[in-house]
Order: structure tokens, then C-alpha cells, then sequence
């Protein structure tokens, strides 16, 4: 039969799924500060409320998100640069407190390091002469 598949290299297609493996998610640290909020999500805190204000009826985030979006395109840049401000103020805050965190995990590996430099050294020579005395 011309131009016919064979069964044999359609059914080692269908086989096993070779997908990627999935990779465990790494914990998170309750202590790490959380990243600032760019100039469009401060934005955005204040045009949800007054979007469920006129629109109590809409429920949809999909909605929000849109109208949102489109006020935002039409905002001049004099008018995003008070969020742009306190973006980069809430930016420069973030800052320092990951550099503390970062300062604190460095002192937590030193501390852990250190515990593990102060094992015990049992000499034997030390507890040979103890034992003679015994006898």
C-alpha cells in the first residue's frame, strides 16, 4: 500500500509523554521583605475604589483590569509622575530593608558556620594518662 503509515511509528509517538520534570518550589521566606509596587499598581489601588464607587454592580476583574489600563494610557506624564514618585520612594525603602535582610542572612550563615567549627576533639593521648592513674 503506498503512501499508507505504519502502525509502529505512529503508536511509539503516542507513548510515554517526555514533558519537562517538575521542579520543586523553593520556601519562601516569611521574613524577606515583599517588592514595591511599580507607579501603575499604586495606580491602580486608587482606581479600583472609585471604579466599584460608579460600578457596584461589576464584579469582574477583567473589567477593572481594562478600564484600568486605558485610564492609565491616557494619563499624561505629569499626571503619572506623583505615582511614579511614590514608586520610587516605596523602590528606595524595599532597598534598604533588603540590604538589612541581606545583612542578616550573611550574619545567620556565620553564626551557623561557626557552631559547626566548635566540635569537640577527643585526644587520646589526654585520657591514656587519666586511666593510669585509676590502676
Amino acid at each position: 500500500m503506498k503512501g499508507g503509515k505504519s502502525k509502529t511509528g505512529s503508536e511509539s509517538k503516542l507513548g510515554v509523554k517526555r514533558g519537562k520534570q517538575k521542579r520543586e518550589k523553593k520556601a519562601k521566606d516569611p521574613n524577606k521583605p515583599k517588592r514595591p509596587p511599580t507607579a501603575f499598581l499604586i495606580f491602580m489601588e486608587g482606581f479600583r475604589k472609585q471604579f466599584k464607587e460608579k460600578n457596584p454592580e461589576s464584579k469582574s476583574v477583567a473589567a477593572v483590569s481594562k478600564a484600568g489600563g486605558g485610564e492609565w494610557k491616557s494619563l499624561t506624564e505629569e499626571e503619572k509622575a506623583s505615582y511614579k514618585a511614590t514608586a520610587d520612594k516605596r523602590k528606595q525603602e524595599y532597598d534598604r530593608q533588603m540590604q538589612a535582610y541581606n545583612r542578616r542572612l550573611e550574619g545567620g550563615h556565620a553564626e551557623e558556620e561557626s557552631d559547626k567549627s566548635k566540635s569537640e576533639v577527643n585526644d587520646e593521648d589526654e585520657g591514656s594518662g587519666e586511666e593510669e592513674d585509676d590502676e
